[in-house]
């Protein structure tokens, strides 16, 4: 191991409890060993404990899993009430006892306003009749519950109604009661969610979401007091002894509702500024918590608590070192925090732990990859949120992710294995095979992994001099540094195998290949559009690529993902982009999680990026473009340069049937998480 690494694998304490290294899995949400948001209620979740047991065993020091409602989404049972789910966490607790690892369960008192209800959910929930008629099976108005009336986060025409003095109360004892329960199973100590990213406790802190005029509303102690006496309760029911972890944020980054704050950026916090956090922080220790998990935001600036590409490594990292000052309990920092980075901080003491989470769905064994200097063995997390995080919204929606999704996150784009073993997993193929893989992209190359590994001949063509295919082009931007890294280690793990690896090698003509199974990865052309003058525009592939060279002022033509994430370079490489868009906001698609949208959103809004929505191209001309509003108004826009990102088409060499399977792009223009799910969904039947 890298000497810069030691400091990470030192041993610390949280109170009267050793940790044996620095390094925290942080909790995710669908991690929950009580299960997630699921139709049978709480249960013990095997599939959870399984990704648990696979980190311990790879050197984790201390897990904490995702948040635990202590009453269950479904049919409202609280989960003090369920005592044989304590007796299998027990036997668990047995397990991950013997890899040398720690774990605290994290127990949420709700979400409140950041509860993402679902486009599925939201009108029943808006109807009183069938908001009735479901309440035995969801209580919408319990889950949606905040410290005062006001809009949900994610369906701005739903009013979350205010939460009794009573449901505080039983909140508190549910802790108290299921925080007993958990120590008796062997559980090293719970983490209260949280005054943090602006759920539930965090709106009850903050006085914007905050206007009770009772004794949990008004001044500073009123506002912090539903988290004081949590963790007073739990400590009058286990011990003073017993761990009680408080997830934080320090700042809250926000200028207002739906609105965050860019990093860097000068403005008025409207939520928790640095000065109050000072006091809260020590306020909140000197009530009983013996840790700070922290890190920044709230789901108006979701982009610090789950940091997309384009947010700096280490993001929250200044801010959490800061108020480590003000207390004598351990803090530990999250927010795309590299470990060497991690590691200096420790050894400075700005922090006590580094907190990582998502980089554990995708490498479940990279810390011993660290520890091993096998650096480069490490598959990278690119921060896409497209298989962990995918809840989606713009605007008049809800959260438009599909409900089974809602209801199946921390799985993993890049690593379907993760959370989902039953459905994907490696066996030994029954008869080996020689199989021909056109296309050398992320399908592509996935695609030959499997098959490799499954022990079939595989033969890989690429038509370029290079692989990765139109992935090369989305890596390109100085903030795709991970996806780069990805790419690179696709290619190492590819010299690994007996692959037959064909460069600069085009097959037009599936009949030549002598293959007992062929699997068609040639991904998609972009769409064109009949205007004049087309020819003198620049597509988005050559312009990420750098193949054609555009002006000071550019004109995007389609405000998808492409195309904003285009924007995004220009405006940072120092030109004028204006982005043309014909639907009501930026970024529609299903599927793209809110952190990464809302940063877009909110940079662009910042910057005084000129975005128009709902107009539609007309022509190109000589130094300008003319374009129709939703009234009807035509208008020129002035630009040296026009990029079209109007989306693709699939381009498939061949079409599926008999031995010919087509995959990724060439199938259904999608993600890398349709490219490589729907891989193995092809190579696991070979």
């Amino acid at each position: 191991m890298d000497k810069k690494f030691e400091p990470l694998f030192t041993p610390w304490k949280i109170g009267n409890v050793e940790i044996k290294n620095r390094i925290v899995l942080c909790p995710m949400g669908g991690t929950s060993l009580f299960g997630w948001f699921e139709l049978g209620g709480c249960h013990f979740d095997k599939e959870a404990a399984n990704f648990f047991l696979e980190r311990a065993n790879n050197n984790v020091g201390l897990i904490i899993p995702g948040i635990a409602p202590l009453r269950d989404t479904f049919w409202g049972k609280w989960l003090w009430q369920n005592p044989k789910m304590f007796d299998e966490l027990k036997e668990f607790m047995d397990e991950i006892h013997k890899s040398g690892a720690k774990l605290f369960v994290q127990l949420t008192a709700g979400m409140g306003r950041s509860w993402a209800i679902t486009e599925l959910v939201a009108p029943l929930h808006k109807n009183k009749v069938t908001r009735t008629l479901i309440k035995p099976i969801i209580d919408t108005s319990h889950e949606l519950a905040s410290p005062s009336a006001q809009p949900s986060r994610w369906a701005h025409d739903i009013v979350c109604p205010e939460m009794t003095k009573e449901q505080i109360h039983e909140i508190i004892e549910a802790f108290a009661k299921t925080a007993a329960l958990c120590k008796k199973a062997g559980v090293d100590g719970v983490e209260v969610h949280a005054v943090h990213e602006g759920y539930l406790l965090d709106q009850f802190s903050i006085e914007f979401f905050n206007k009770r005029t009772d004794e949990y509303g008004g001044s500073f102690e009123n506002r912090y007091r539903f988290a004081a006496e949590i963790v007073k309760a739990i400590k009058a029911e286990c011990g003073n002894d017993f761990p009680v972890s408080l997830r934080y944020s320090v700042e809250s980054k926000m200028k207002g509702f739906c609105e965050g704050a860019m990093p860097g950026e000068d403005y008025v916090e409207v939520g928790r500024n640095m000065a109050e956090s000072e006091k809260a922080a020590k306020y909140l220790q000197d009530a009983g918590y013996d840790m700070l998990n922290a890190d920044n935001g709230t789901y108006d600036s979701w982009y610090w608590a789950h940091p997309p590409m384009y947010m700096p490594q280490n993001c929250n990292l200044e801010d959490v070192s800061h108020i480590k000052k003000f207390v004598d309990i351990p803090v530990v920092c999250a927010g795309r925090m590299e470990p060497d980075v991690g590691a200096n901080a420790v050894k400075e003491g700005k922090i006590d732990a580094v907190g990582v989470a998502r980089q554990f769905l995708t490498d479940p064994e990279w810390i011993t990859k660290m520890l091993e200097d096998r650096l480069d063995d490490i598959k990278p997390c690119i921060c896409c949120h497209a298989g962990c995080f995918n809840f989606s919204s713009s605007k008049g929606h809800a959260n438009t992710q599909d409900l089974t999704d809602t209801m199946g996150l921390a799985r993993c784009a890049l690593n379907p294995k993760t959370m989902q073993s039953k459905k994907y997993k490696l066996t030994p193929a029954k008869k080996v095979k020689n199989i021909a893989i056109i296309g050398g992209g992320i399908g592509g190359m996935e695609a030959a992994l499997v098959c490799a590994e499954r022990g079939h001949k595989v033969t890989l063509y690429e038509k370029t001099d290079k692989l990765g295919g139109v992935f090369i082009a989305a890596a390109a931007p100085d903030f795709k540094e991970k996806d780069k890294a990805l790419i690179a280690w696709y290619v190492r793990e590819l010299s690994k195998y007996p692959i037959d690896i064909k460069l600069n090698t085009e097959i037009k003509d599936v009949k030549s290949l002598n293959a007992d199974e062929i699997i068609v990865a040639t991904g998609a052309a972009a769409k064109n559009i009949p205007i004049k003058n087309i020819e003198t525009t620049v597509e988005a592939v050559d312009y990420l690529l750098g193949n054609k060279e555009v002006g000071e002022s550019v004109a995007i033509i389609g405000g998808g993902l492409t195309g904003c994430e285009i924007a995004y370079d220009l405006y940072l490489k120092g030109k004028k982009p204006t982005v043309i868009e014909m639907q009501d906001d930026l970024i529609t698609t299903p599927g793209i999680c809110l952190a990464n949208t809302s940063f877009l959103r909110d940079f662009f809004k910042t910057n005084s990026v000129p975005v128009h929505l709902e107009t539609k191209l007309n022509s190109i001309n000589d130094g300008s473009i003319t374009v129709t509003d939703k009234d009807g108004k035509q208008f020129d826009i002035a630009c040296d340069s026009v990029i079209m990102s109007v989306g693709y088409n699939p381009t498939p060499v061949a079409k599926k049937g008999g031995k010919v399977h087509v995959i990724g792009d060439a199938a259904s223009v999608g993600n890398l998480r349709t490219v490589i799910w729907g891989a193995w969904d092809v190579c696991m039947k070979i």
